[in-house]
């Protein structure tokens, strides 16, 4: 019997409070925006604002709702779960220095290489998901993406 069990909805309390904080942190940051020019009357700043209320709302039905107490992972999983937020993390702090095409080809590759896939495959898709993700915001969506300071 783990500590866990003794408080059912402990875990999901926990997991509620934290993304409720992010969600709190995402909404005072996309309020925060400031932009030169406004190319839509709305400007950037509501789509983050929206996406902050959701997750909030939806972090009330997440506590509010029972559930059974699970045992968090240890082990390997713990290090692969915990992996995806730090390299996010990582992509936000550098994408400028490094470049969006770069940081997403060394995300996927690490990621898909900690989750089982050979490196040579994690790089593949590396390179197709920049590939994608440039051509997508580059050219259908227009929207600027770094290329990195240390290239240009």
């Amino acid at each position: 019997m783990s500590h866990l069990s003794t408080h059912p909805r402990r875990t999901g309390l926990i997991g509620a409070a934290c993304l409720l904080l992010l969600a709190l942190a995402y909404g005072i940051g996309g309020s925060t925006i400031t932009y030169a020019f406004a190319s839509d009357p709305l400007g950037p700043r509501v789509f983050p604002v929206i996406l902050a209320i959701a997750l909030a709302v939806l972090c009330i039905f997440y506590a509010r709702t029972p559930g059974d107490a699970e045992e968090f992972p240890r082990g390997l999983t713990m290090v692969r779960i915990m992996a995806i937020p730090v390299t996010l993390i990582v992509f936000c702090l550098l994408m400028e220095t490094i470049g969006f095409p770069i940081m997403v080809f060394c995300i996927v590759t690490i990621i898909s290489a900690l989750f089982g896939a050979s490196f040579v495959l994690s790089a593949i898709g590396g390179v197709i998901q920049a590939a994608l993700w440039w051509f997508i915001f580059s050219y259908l969506l227009e929207v600027y993406l770094p290329v990195g300071s240390l290239f240009g």
